[in-house]
């Protein structure tokens, strides 16, 4: 007969007969068998028992009583008792922790405005203190030299995010204004701010500072600096850096690749950045300023705007 899963069983040991086929001949002990049979180990569940010693079912018993076969001991008559809860199930075996060391982050939330200290307290320190602050200028203003020069000098950590960088992220399909401006490159602008928005706000949950670039159009107020409050958070301290026409455009020659304009697009936005003047914000003129004496400026501008946030 043969097993229900599996090959065959072997067939049992006759006498006179060699080993039995399908069993290994290093389960036998080499040389004539001396003494009785070794006690074979338990039966696997389900599986029946067989000797690893064919030969050794044919030997006499060993003197004395010999219990009856069978594949279970039969437990002595008397009072069964109670049944019992069912097997213990096995805990679940907790995950490995994270050997790359996990760090939990606080979740970001919309900055709030700065508390404005008391009249008799110092002015506070906007070096050392944890800041969200948004550069706003047109193209070839120094946003970018400025921003990065100002993050690498605080005494706190400090991140740049440049929504130029964050657009350029998208490889195929980059919709460049440079070759008109349409619904995919407002939709790109958009989707860029939002994401600088939520890195931000993600950096300052945790301690950092940041300083964002971006040019930011006094016309769209909507798009423009409510957008920014909507992703960042009320505290965010805006300031604009505005230098002369002809200082915008010979920094503008000197870019490269998309980031450069032509000429009238240059002054075009340069004019429409004008409008910035008389509208409350902090402007700094950086015409005649290198990046660190703009730089010392802007920490005069965000000590005034800490002490007395604008309103926008």
């Amino acid at each position: 007969m043969q097993h229900a899963v599996g090959s065959p069983l072997p067939p049992p040991h006759q006498p006179g007969h060699g080993p039995a086929v399908g069993w290994s001949p290093a389960a036998h002990h080499p040389g004539p068998h001396q003494g009785p049979a070794p006690v074979p180990p338990p039966a696997a569940a389900g599986y029946p028992m067989r000797s690893p010693h064919p030969v050794a079912s044919q030997q006499a018993p060993a003197p004395g009583p010999q219990p009856a076969p069978g594949p279970h001991p039969q437990p002595a008559p008397g009072p069964h008792p109670a049944p019992g809860p069912g097997p213990r199930q096995a805990a679940p075996v907790p995950p490995p922790p994270d050997t790359t060391g996990h760090v939990p982050l606080p979740p970001g939330g919309p900055v709030a405005v700065p508390s404005v200290p008391p009249a008799t307290a110092a002015a506070p320190d906007p070096t050392t203190t944890t800041l969200a602050v948004l550069l706003i200028g047109p193209a070839g203003a120094g946003k970018t030299s400025v921003a990065k020069y100002w993050a690498d000098h605080r005494g706190v950590p400090t991140a740049h995010i440049s929504l130029d960088d964050v657009r350029e992220w998208v490889r195929s399909g980059f919709a460049d204004p440079q070759t008109g401006w349409n619904e995919h490159s407002e939709a790109q602008y958009r989707l860029a701010r939002r994401t600088c928005g939520f890195s931000a706000r993600n950096f300052l949950a945790n301690g950092i500072s940041c300083i964002l670039d971006d040019a930011v159009f006094p016309d769209r107020p909507v798009v423009g600096l409510g957008g920014w409050k909507r992703h960042v958070g009320p505290g965010l301290l805006p300031v604009v850096l505005l230098p002369g026409l002809d200082i915008v455009l010979e920094r503008n020659a000197e870019r490269s690749g998309n980031r450069r304009l032509t000429d009238e697009e240059v002054a075009r936005i340069h004019g429409r950045m004008a409008g910035w003047y008389g509208s409350g914000l902090p402007i700094i003129d950086n015409s005649q300023l290198g990046i660190p004496e703009t730089a010392q400026v802007l920490n005069e501008v965000l000590t005034r705007s800490i002490a007395s946030p604008p309103s926008w």
